[in-house]
């Protein structure tokens, strides 16, 4: 595993997300796209992600143990209301600062900590999958 490979493609993805948001207005930020959700809405959703694994992070490098339970996808219908309610520069922004954060915090991460979170789930190390996926769909509605 090139961990300088999965480090960069997590940056690419932030600076997409930046490029993608960057100039785009609330009722643009407001718009649905594929999965029924709202730009915004897709945004805070990467946000949350993120911070899932910031968190992840931070619990080892307190307690010495990765702890990462895997989470069921109703979460994501669960949250989607919450979600709604943030106004959607504030998503936009939180989504571009959170992603930033973890990209620093993954590379910071001892190799062996990030072994162990390729093992337990590779999306907890490989943030790009995740973000390129509803980037994709941004783009796809942005460009009509």
């Amino acid at each position: 595993m090139n961990t300088q490979i999965i480090f960069k493609s997590n940056q690419k993805s932030t600076e997409r997300m930046q490029q993608i948001i960057h100039g785009l207005s609330e009722d643009e930020l407001s718009k649905t796209i594929g999965n029924n959700w709202s730009i915004s809405v897709t945004l805070a959703h990467l946000a949350f992600w993120d911070q899932r694994v910031i968190h992840v992070i931070e619990t080892v490098k307190k307690n010495n143990v990765l702890n990462a339970p895997l989470f069921d996808d109703q979460l994501n219908d669960i949250l989607a209301p919450i979600l709604e309610a943030i106004p959607p520069a504030e998503a936009a922004r939180m989504a571009v600062n959170i992603a930033g954060t973890l990209d620093r915090l993954l590379e910071e991460c001892p190799p062996e900590l990030i072994d162990q979170m390729m093992v337990v789930n590779n999306r907890l190390v490989e943030r790009s999958l995740h973000r390129n996926d509803h980037l994709t769909e941004i783009e796809s509605m942005i460009k009509g």
